[in-house]
């Protein structure tokens, strides 16, 4: 084909029809997905966790139905010969595999996500060092609002200055294909509810029952009601992943140490309110503890007994005069 004057090698009238071919039926593919998700909008406009849901998962179907419209479209309009296209294709797939390994594991990635209901978006998950809430998930990437750390896994890497499991603000992605290589955590999938421990020390000459009691009732009052779960959600997931029947009501535990007895209350609570949760009842312990006349143990040293201490005196001038001496 020639154009003001220049003969463009590789273009020709057939390949110059479907260039125009192809930029029109990209722009009728991208018109399309635009109006599928504004009609989404427009139906589901409720701010509910479910309308969220659905809209999410509404929009991923709309890119992957265009994504591969378009692909099969403009493999269509290219390569009308079966043959050239199988050769094509060959070529292309082996220089792809080679040169997007990443890319292509990550996009596998994907479905798997998909297929094993590994995690959706609005679960709290830990992935690839990362600990938060899934905001978006990609083909390629996972966008997660990153939380903090707790107290046991504060020294992990990256470290974090948020000290608890509360948000940051940053906002991190991860690469799909980390599910391959790294365990995915799930902290709200199938059950969100998580047990937590907390720990008070007392001197062994202490009233350990009332620490006991007062313990139970500070999980009793901020900790999850055992008997408001839903038994249809505990039964299910004993069912799903053959799990024992498990009790739920919160319990102390004992440990006797050198130096002091260890009371640890064991109890439930939800998942994003873990912090609220330990924070209302560390404010009860300690009123409690007080009123009570029961302080938290702390590494302490009794000092039992000195050794003998010697003091000599001189005797007559001349020590005196030795020891002035001696002296400066």
């Amino acid at each position: 084909m020639e154009f003001l004057g220049i003969k463009w090698v590789g273009l020709n009238a057939e390949n110059g029809q479907k260039l125009l071919l192809s930029f029109v039926f990209i722009f009728a593919v991208l018109l399309f997905g635009a109006f599928a998700r504004w009609a989404t909008r427009l139906v589901t406009s409720r701010t509910d966790h479910a309308s969220e849901q659905t809209r999410f998962w509404t929009r991923q179907a709309i890119s992957l139905v265009a994504a591969i419209v378009l692909i099969l479209g403009l493999l269509s309009i290219w390569f009308n010969d079966p043959t050239r296209l199988t050769t094509a294709f060959g070529l292309m797939s082996a220089g792809l595999a080679f040169a997007l390994q990443q890319v292509i594991t990550a996009f596998a990635g994907y479905f798997v996500i998909l297929r094993g209901a590994t995690f959706t978006v609005g679960d709290r998950i830990s992935m690839g060092g990362v600990r938060g809430d899934v905001l978006r998930l990609g083909f390629i990437q996972t966008t997660i609002m990153e939380m903090g750390q707790p107290p046991s896994v504060q020294a992990a890497d990256p470290a974090m200055w948020v000290k608890s499991r509360q948000f940051t603000g940053r906002i991190v992605t991860v690469s799909n294909a980390r599910i391959f290589s790294d365990p995915v955590f799930n902290y709200t999938r199938d059950f969100p509810f998580i047990w937590e421990e907390m720990t008070i020390p007392i001197t062994y000459k202490d009233d350990r029952r009332r620490v006991e009691e007062i313990l139970l009732e500070a999980a009793r009052r901020h900790g999850e009601d055992p008997a408001a779960i839903a038994a249809d959600a505990k039964a299910d997931l004993e069912r799903r992943f053959s799990i024992v029947a498990f009790d739920l009501k919160p319990r102390v535990f004992f440990r006797i140490t050198d130096n002091w007895l260890e009371l640890t209350v064991r109890f439930i609570v939800g998942t994003h309110r873990i912090r609220a949760a330990k924070d209302a009842m560390s404010r009860f312990i300690v009123d409690e503890l007080d009123a009570a006349g029961i302080g938290i143990a702390s590494a302490t040293y009794d000092i039992v007994g000195f050794p003998a201490i010697e003091m000599r005196m001189p005797k007559d001038d001349g020590d005196r005069a030795r020891a002035s001496s001696a002296a400066d």
